[in-house]
């Protein structure tokens, strides 16, 4: 679930830029910033200590505008970004700092810088794959991973070998979890594990078929955490929608997790306990990763 804070047009003297009559003389800047998170606490309490008090989030912007001065707008956006996360319930920010009075030689409306920066969320990402070398394909994949701007690789759990679920007649298939945290929103972080899975020769030919590899988003966030992202849109839904019957996904996970949670409609459930109540009779210890573990 994400809501959202909108705090526009606050404007202020500051000191910025890189020509000395700036630092002198100041001028006005002016801050939008929007912030995202899950804001259903304060909705059902009613309570201010409950929710992102625009009134701080003013205050904090307002003091990086009038305080130290930074040669760029862009550090000053960085600076007013910090703050923002360090609030409590804030997940993502978007600031932008405008700056009219910007000493250019040319008529112009204005002048302005946007950053969006947010809270490393920790994500769940299933790996599968049942053509060709499974396992070195696999741990190429957990590379791509480790190498992702904005992605840091936590865990990797053991190999699992599963029957293959649904789909036309096919061999065994590899799988594996992955356990990370992630800067990148969750529409792009897929964009770039459907980009992995093409580097390795995925193609999308039948549903359920057989595959090199195959990557799957499965939890972002934490269930009943304000990081928590619950999208019903098809392009990327949150949680993924099968990933609570499928032993292949579990079973990897629990091993390497044994304590996390994830969500059953509006519950939220331990992984160790629900893959219990599974049929886990498809699935058995897969090989040791080649070369050690990734």
């Amino acid at each position: 679930m994400t809501d959202v804070v909108r705090l526009t047009g606050l404007r202020a003297t500051g000191f910025h830029g890189v020509f000395a009559q700036e630092k002198r003389e100041g001028q006005e800047f002016v801050v939008d910033v929007v912030l995202e998170g899950d804001l259903s606490v304060a909705g059902r309490s009613d309570r201010l200590e409950d929710t992102v008090n625009y009134a701080v989030v003013a205050d904090l912007a307002h003091d990086r505008i009038t305080g130290p001065s930074f040669d760029l707008i862009e550090a000053l956006a960085e600076a007013i970004a910090g703050d923002c996360l360090s609030l409590d319930r804030v997940a993502s920010v978007e600031v932008t700092v405008a700056k009219p009075a910007a000493p250019i030689p040319h008529s112009f409306a204005d002048v302005s810088v946007t950053i969006r920066r947010r809270h490393p969320a920790p994500v769940v990402i299933a790996l599968g794959g049942n053509l060709g070398d499974r396992a070195a394909t696999l741990r190429a994949a957990v590379a791509d991973l480790r190498a992702l701007p904005g992605v840091r690789v936590t865990a990797v759990s053991p190999l699992v070998e599963t029957d293959p679920v649904g789909g036309p007649e096919q061999a065994d298939y590899l799988n594996a979890v992955v356990l990370a945290e992630s800067t990148l929103d969750p529409a792009a972080l897929l964009a770039r594990l459907h980009r992995i899975e093409a580097s390795h020769g995925r193609v999308r030919s039948v549903r359920w078929g057989e595959r090199t590899l195959d990557l799957d988003l499965i939890q972002y966030g934490t269930p009943g955490h304000f990081d928590e992202v619950r999208s019903d849109d098809p392009e990327v839904t949150l949680p993924h929608p099968r990933a609570a019957a499928r032993p292949f996904v579990l079973h990897p996970w629990r091993l390497v997790d044994p304590g996390a949670v994830l969500r059953v409609g509006e519950q939220v459930v331990g992984v160790d306990r629900h893959t219990d109540g599974l049929d886990l009779s498809g699935v058995r210890p897969g090989p040791q990763w080649p070369g050690g573990a990734p």
